[in-house]
Formats: C-alpha cells, structure tokens, sequence
C-alpha cells in the first residue's frame, strides 16, 4: 500500500462489479477514492466502508447518468464532497450500460441511452474534469472487448458505444499528452459481475461457454481487471497512453 499516496481517484459506477473491484484497489493502494454511483446509494456505502476498513479513504458520491448536465452535476457534487483541495489525479471511467435488444429491434430511446451513458457522459465528465486533473494525471476508460471483435453481435449498439470510446482515448492521449497525462482504455472480457449474473451464475453450460472462450480457460474476476487499471494509475504506467489494453483473458487472440 502506497504507491498512489497523496493521489485522489474518482470511479464512476464504483459501488458494485469492476468498479468496485477498482475503487478498492486503488484505496489499497493509498489513493483518496470517490465512489460514484448512480442509483444504488447503499452498494456504494458498502464500497466506500470496505475500502476504509482496509485502512483507506473514500466518499461516495451520486449522479444519474446519460441525463442532461450529468457530467456538471457529478463535478459539483465532487468539489463539494472535497472542499478546497479539489484536485484530481485519477479519473476512471467504468459506468456503462449495456443493450437489452438486438439490430432488429432496439429502438431509438434505448439506443440514445446507451450512448449517453457509454459515450457522452465520459466525454464531457473529461472535459469538465480536466481543469481538476493535475499534470501528469490519468485517465482509464473501461472499453470492451466487443469493440474489437464481432463475436456477440446481438449486443451491436453496446460494441459501437464503446468503439466511440476507444477513438476517444486515443485522441484525448493527444489532447492532454503535454499536460503529462496519460489516457488509456481497458477492455474486459466476460467478467463474473451483475450484469452477467442473469445467464451466467447458476447456469453450468454458459459458464462452461463463457471460460472456453477465453485462452485461460476461465471466467474473468472484477480483480483482474481492476488491477490493470491500478498499474495504468500508477508511475509505473507513465509510459503507455493512447492505448487500447485487451483484459480479456486472450479471449480475442
């Protein structure tokens, strides 16, 4: 513990899945973490109370996401759960939604509303955010490995939200590459969360499915994710920015 001592991090979606699995393991690793949720205030209590149990610090924060002024309103409620120092040096982009119909049904509202939150909402909570990002600061978006391979193509809206995402790390790399700060995205595989829970836990042929598809021969854990993202946050990752990082357990080789 202490590698990001001093540092101050913000998760978005940061009370349940790899956001959580992120929160904590920035607070492991020194870091002043802000917790953000959008409608689960109790899971993000949870979060913030684990991560002090372990001896770090974290506040939660609450803003809905992919509603008009989202990005204002979650900055506002950030500078005012932080007082004077209201610096920032880490910004992890994680809350995302995903599709519930296929290409020939989804319609424009559910459409709209995953690209509001995928890909709207971290474009503007970065720009809002980058006068509180200090110099050499970072940011992590959490992509998919959807975005790079057509391999469930039921969930096409989600994949083309998190394929603007990905050109947006890119360009950002170059926007805020003289500031010293770095932008990176993280594309996970099939991760044992809640959001898989529904066809995936309890259901022995989709999980056997889902492990077969990766080159490790299992299911992705919230941890393995969270812990590239921690090696992004740190020094150790000054050098790699513009990057789209596969966590997907060689799913994709």
């Amino acid at each position: 513990m202490g590698v990001l001592k001093g540092k101050t991090a913000l998760v978005t979606g940061g009370s349940r899945g790899i956001g959580r699995a992120v929160a904590e393991r920035l607070g492991r690793d020194g870091a002043r973490v802000a917790v953000h949720y959008g409608s689960n205030e109790a899971a993000a209590k949870e979060t913030v109370e684990a991560i002090r149990a372990a001896g770090g610090e974290a506040f939660a924060i609450g803003q809905e996401l992919g509603v008009p002024g989202d990005a204002a309103a979650l900055w506002a409620a950030f500078d005012a759960a932080v007082g004077e120092d209201r610096g920032l040096d880490i910004l992890v982009n994680n809350a995302g939604i995903g599709a519930s119909a296929p290409f020939a049904s989804i319609g424009e509202e559910e459409y709209e509303r995953i690209f509001a939150v995928n890909t709207k909402a971290p474009f503007f909570l970065a720009q809002l955010g980058a006068e509180r990002l200090r110099d050499g600061g970072r940011i992590v978006n959490v992509s998919t490995g959807l975005s790079h391979a057509a391999v469930m193509p039921e969930l096409i809206a989600y994949a083309m939200s998190k394929s603007a995402l990905d050109a947006f790390t890119r360009y950002l790399s170059k926007v805020l590459g003289p500031r010293g700060i770095t932008v990176n995205a993280v594309a996970p595989g099939i991760v044992d969360t809640d959001i898989n829970a529904g066809w995936l836990r309890g259901n022995e042929e989709a999980w056997a499915g889902a492990a077969a598809m990766s080159a490790l021969g299992k299911v992705g854990e919230p941890a393995d994710i969270a812990d590239v993202v921690a090696f992004l946050a740190s020094h150790d990752g000054r050098w790699v920015t513009g990057q789209w990082i596969d966590a997907t357990g060689g799913s994709l080789a």
